[in-house]
């Protein structure tokens, strides 16, 4: 009896906790939703597809100017927060690799946007619109690394009234940008995309600086502790660079063997497997990676670590079966009835979304924990999977092959992953 009333005490703190979250996963469904429904309104799906095949390449173009620290940052301010001077000198050292990252970036995109091959990659679209899209790209991934960055600390310092303040008020002006630009005309639709950040950015700066996380600050110190952002950037920027190629190799072949529309249509199965994520990870980022990065003991770790995990397999085991029982509803109302074929093709995806909550949560112990080797070994293994399983299944099953690759993929990493979190060695047992 008293097993079953603490479950139900740990359940309902763990919703008071998400609810706390609730309002900036709110808004960032919110400019999901509104984002992808202008996008839809606006674009014929192979549009739609080459859209998404920007933001992929957007995608590597964050990772490898950020180096992909986000959790990084929360994990390290969460640890050193009480020690100002490490704290500076932390920061000092992220500060400092995240500009030398951002330089090299900005001359890779550069080359990128005069010698690769444009017309396979965009078809359809013009080469002048791409290159300027790419452009402007660079001030927009800029300031998609300060709202990152700067949101990150703000979770590590327990700052969660300025965590959710920077995050709604990116929100909210990314889809003030989207919309005035798209009913005015006045820029490329890729072009809207890359910068839609910029605003948001400068507000996020101001409200870090109320919570103590300034340039000024950082650079007052002579301390630069750059050796614990190795791993970090590790384990951030591999998957979050190879995950995109992999993404740009699979819709590529859809496009090349459905066509065009076809690619559309498999671009907003996959935009709602993001929307999924995007609801697990910001909930998981603020509510369990502080509380594992500090554990120093089995026991500790277990205590705070297995309770949440069931309360978020429940959670993500309620939002996917009413993604599935109302996708023929869902899909029109995110996108457009241009895209209602997408609905005959979620039930496999949706099961790859449970998987990778499972393999996301688990994946977040060895990330704290600095687990490098085995976190990159599961991440190398099951990007890989996925781009040779969907072109195995495609020959199997039709279109169908992407998404059952997709569960099958994300099955096997949350297999790996158990194994790998039951085999971390603590400090204290």
């Amino acid at each position: 009896m008293d097993k079953i009333l603490n479950g139900l005490l740990y359940g309902w703190g763990f919703l008071v906790q998400s609810a706390k979250s609730g309002g900036v996963v709110l808004c960032n469904a919110l400019r999901a939703f509104v984002i992808n429904k202008l996008l839809a309104v606006f674009l014929p799906p192979a549009a739609f597809a080459c859209v998404g095949q920007f933001l992929n390449i957007m995608s590597i173009g964050t990772a490898t100017s950020s180096l992909a620290l986000n959790n990084g940052w929360t994990s390290l301010t969460a640890k050193y927060k009480n020690d100002e001077k490490q704290l500076l000198g932390i920061w000092h050292g992220g500060v400092r690799i995240t500009t030398f990252a951002t330089i090299f970036t900005c001359i890779a995109a550069v080359l990128f946007c005069f010698m690769a091959p444009l017309e396979t990659l965009f078809p359809g679209m013009s080469v002048r619109l791409v290159q300027a899209g790419i452009l402007f790209s660079l001030p927009g991934i800029l300031a998609t690394n300060i709202i990152t960055i700067t949101s990150s600390v703000m979770i590590g310092l327990e700052e969660r009234k300025k965590w959710s303040l920077i995050n709604i008020a990116a929100s909210l002006w990314q889809i003030i940008w989207v919309a005035f630009f798209l009913y005015s005309g006045r820029l490329s639709v890729l072009s809207i995309i890359a910068t839609q950040s910029i605003v948001a950015a400068f507000f996020a700066i101001r409200v870090a600086r109320q919570a103590g996380f300034s340039l000024k600050r950082i650079w007052s110190t002579n301390l630069d502790v750059r050796g614990p952002w190795l791993s970090y950037a590790l384990m951030g920027i591999v998957p979050m660079v190879l995950t995109p190629v992999v993404l740009t190799i699979i819709r590529t072949t859809v496009d090349s063997s459905f066509g065009h529309d076809a690619a559309g249509i498999w671009q907003s199965v996959w935009k709602i497997s993001d929307f999924v994520f995007m609801i697990v990870s910001a909930v998981l980022s603020v509510m369990l990676l502080p509380k594992i990065a500090v554990a120093r003991s089995k026991d500790e770790f277990n205590r705070s670590f297995y309770p949440m995990f069931g309360m978020v397999m429940l959670c993500a085991l309620v939002l996917v079966l009413v993604l599935y029982f109302g996708r023929n509803l869902i899909v029109p109302l995110l996108f457009s009835k241009a895209y209602i074929g997408a609905a005959d093709y979620m039930h496999f995806q949706l099961l790859g979304d449970f998987f990778r909550t499972a393999g996301f949560t688990m994946a977040l112990v060895l990330f704290a924990h600095q687990e490098t080797k085995k976190f990159l070994t599961a991440e190398i293994i099951s990007d890989v999977l996925l781009a040779v399983a969907t072109m195995v299944c495609i020959r199997l099953f039709g279109f169908n092959g992407p998404m059952i690759a997709f569960a099958f993929e994300n099955a096997l990493y949350f297999i790996m992953m158990f194994f790998m979190v039951r085999r971390v060695k603590w400090n204290i047992q």
